[in-house]
Formats: structure tokens, sequence, C-alpha cells
């Protein structure tokens, strides 16, 4: 759902301070379960998320955050970090004004919810600041923040756990920020091109993303800070320190907290996902022992390769909940072609899941008998298989398929479930379009 908020007003505005008007864009609550073991946050949070970059560095012309990164935009991830957090009630997300209608539709597809749009400025903390105030209009936040955290929209594997730091750290002192150590020593150079002198690295470090303020620091710095700052400045803490007297409270981040910069930290991304999507999967055995059995060696075989598997009879009743959470799944089928069990699947994620957050994966494990296998009725139905994966590409599922002997030889039997969970593995990790609606031999 879209409104408009026409009463939006740029608290910025002077000369080069460009106006925010936003959009508020609700959609459903994402798939991913929030961090257990802590309490939540008992004060308000919200988020601004600075999205409005061209990406000059990646080289390429679709700005970073834009980029698909396994069908779904770079930017969609970092919003469903958040959106995993449930103690943050907001998530402000400022982009380039031409940017305003690609954001809105990204929001709407992926079904992200509590995220407010604001368009940017021309510089960097122009765009912050947009974002800041725009907290502040009514009828965007029925309560105000207590602690506004700041982040980059192009990192996008940051973790509760130390998102809850940072925003203790900030109400606790006003202000608080990730740091890193550095890699590379640092120099200075003179204007002629020469050494002048280095820092010793050991006594400094990088300043990361995220940090956090209470709303009235950061907002009051920006209300005091200079054009000059809005021009040339980058460092939120520094304007906090600077104009408010707040002295941040640094907190030394995880290695995840690394920013996509250029374009090959987008593959490195996309590798990062990858293999977050393919640690899991549920088989679905169909209340068949000789399935069970199976699933009981393929579970050993995948441990093996760091895959959790998990064997369920079916996707009904409790059982369902797998739709929701899960992102990968095989369907054993031992007797026949048992192709409408796939299509029951299909239907069923179709169902639950409208709209999947990235492809899902399904893979149609056909298990033969070696007199089964001379038999040239159970012949595989390869057109039939393929179109049915055709169909269901259309809704995100990815649909494989792989074929091996039950044999009575416990060895070679050993050796096909080994081969079998290494094919699955592969094709979960990787999700390639082009292996869609082929039969696998293991």
């Amino acid at each position: 759902m879209e409104v408009l908020h026409p009463n939006v007003r740029n608290k910025c505005e002077g000369p080069g301070r460009p106006a925010n008007p936003g959009v508020f864009l609700d959609g459903r609550a994402g798939k991913g379960d929030t961090c257990s073991g802590e309490p939540s946050i008992d004060f308000p949070v919200s988020v601004v998320l600075p999205a409005g970059g061209t990406g000059e560095r990646t080289g390429l012309h679709t700005p970073k955050q834009f980029c698909s990164l396994l069908g779904r935009p770079l930017i969609s991830y970092t919003i469903q970090a958040f959106e995993r957090v449930s103690w943050i009630q907001h998530i402000v997300v400022v982009v380039a004004k031409e940017s305003m209608g690609l954001m809105a539709d990204i929001i709407q597809r992926f079904q992200h919810h509590k995220v407010l749009v604001v368009s940017g400025g021309s510089t960097r903390h122009r765009s912050i600041c947009n974002g800041v105030l725009a907290l502040d209009e009514e009828g965007t936040a029925p309560d105000r923040p207590r602690v506004v955290i700041i982040h980059d929209a192009v990192r996008p594997f940051v973790e509760e756990g130390f998102l809850r730091e940072i925003a203790v750290a900030a109400k606790d002192h006003g202000a608080a920020g990730a740091i890193r150590p550095l890699v590379s020593t640092v120099i200075a150079t003179t204007s002629e091109g020469f050494l002048d002198h280095s820092l010793e690295r050991a006594k400094y470090r990088a300043s990361e993303m995220p940090q956090g303020f209470t709303h009235h620091v950061i907002r009051q710095a920006y209300q005091r800070c200079t054009e000059a700052d809005f021009e040339f400045g980058t460092e939120c803490l520094h304007l906090a320190l600077q104009y408010c007297g707040t002295n941040a409270k640094l907190i030394e981040g995880p290695p995840t907290l690394w920013k996509v910069t250029y374009k090959k930290d987008l593959a490195a991304a996309e590798s990062v996902l990858k293999e977050s999507l393919s640690e899991s999967a549920c088989m679905i055995t169909g209340g068949r022992t000789a399935a069970a059995a199976l699933a009981e060696a393929f579970q050993k075989a995948a441990g093996a390769l760091h895959m959790g598997l998990d064997p369920i009879p079916d996707v009904t009743a409790e059982n369902s909940r797998y739709l929701l959470k899960e992102s990968n799944f095989i369907q054993v089928s031992i007797n026949g072609h048992c192709l409408s069990e796939v299509e029951a699947l299909i239907k069923a994620l179709e169902e639950a899941n409208p709209a999947a957050l990235h492809p899902l994966v399904i893979i149609w494990m056909r298990v033969l008998t070696e007199d089964e296998a001379s038999d040239s009725s159970t012949a595989a139905p390869t057109s039939a298989l393929l179109d049915m994966a055709s169909t269901a590409k259309l809704h995100q599922i990815l649909l494989y398929g792989i074929q091996f002997l039950q044999s009575k030889d416990s060895e070679r039997w050993q050796r096909s479930v080994t081969r079998a969970a290494e094919i699955t593995r592969t094709l979960i990790r990787e999700r390639s379009p082009a292996l869609v609606g082929q039969l696998l031999q293991a």
C-alpha cells in the first residue's frame, strides 16, 4: 500500500538543501526469525539508510544499491536485515529523487514493511539530514525514536547482536559508532607526490557503520552544522562531537560490516548470500518407509557437506511452517513418476509465499530400483519436468531433478547417496537458471 505525505517539509531547507517528499509503504513482515536469547530493546529505535549514491566506483551504470543479487536488489537485503529486528520501529530509506519510483517498486515487490522512502540531497550529509528530519514529521512515526541508527544501504550483513550494542551505547552516551582495525598503513604525501610521513597503524581505527545517536543529538547536530559540513563532510560522529559536545562510544565491529564498494564486492556479496541460503533444506518423504531410510542416509551425507537437513513426511499441519522459513525443498519419489507430489509442493509454496524474497529451490529426487531402471515403462518424464519447471520459474521457484539407483550393493548405494548430496548442495548453492528442468544422474 502506498500513502503519500504532501505535508512533509524539509527542515534542512536553505541554499542547496533539497526538499524531502516521502512515501510510506507498508507490506508483510519479513520471513526471517529475529535473534533470540537477549531481552528486547525497551526504547523506540528507528533507522536511516542513505542510498542516494551513484556507484561510480563500481564502474557500472546501475547504482550498486540497486544491483541484483540472486534476482533481488542489494538494498532489499539490507532492509530485510533491519526488518528482522523486532525492536526497530521504522526504516527511512533515502534515495535520489529520480529513484523514488524504483524504490517504491522494490518495497512493493518484496513486501517490505515499516519503510519510509525519502528523497535525498546532493551530498551524503544532506541525504542523512533529510532522513533524520523525516522522523519528526507528523504522521510518519507515532512514537518519536529515542535512538536513530544510521547505516549504509550497501552493508547488507549487519547482525542484530551488534545493532543492540550500538543502540544501547547510543542511548547511554548520546552517540556510538562501529570501528574496525586498519588493514593498510595510512601515509601522508607531499604536494610533489613524495612520502611525507606515515601513521602508526595500531593507534588508529577505520570508522564504519552502523552508527547510533539519540534523536536529539543527531537532529541538533544537523541543525547547527555549516554549509561546508553539508557539502564536504562525511562523518556523522564528528558532527555530534563538534556541534553537540557528544563524544561517541566506539565499539569494534565484526568483519561482516564490510561495504559493497567495487564491482568485485558485488560478487563477494552474492557468494556470501549463496552460502547462507545453502545451509539447510527439508526433505519431504511422503511418510514412506523407504523414503525415510533414504532421508536418514542423505542427512549424514549432507551434514558432511555442512548442510543441515530436516526430513518431514509432508508440509501440512505443523510442518507447514517450513513453507515460510525454508528456502530449499527435496521431494523424494520412490515409486513411479510422482510428479504430482512436486506439483502439489509448488502450489503450496505459491499460496504460502506469494512474494519470495529470493528464488526458492525444489529438487525432485527420483529413486529407482535396479529392476525399474531396466523397465522402459518407468522412463523419466523429462518433458513434463521441463514444462513444470518453466511454469514454476515464473513464481520465483527453481525446479531441478536428480535420479539415481537404489542398488542392493551397499557400497554402491552409499556412493549414489553421497553423489546425490553433492549435486543437491551445488544446485542449492548456485541456483543456476541454466539447469532448471533438467534431470541429473547421480
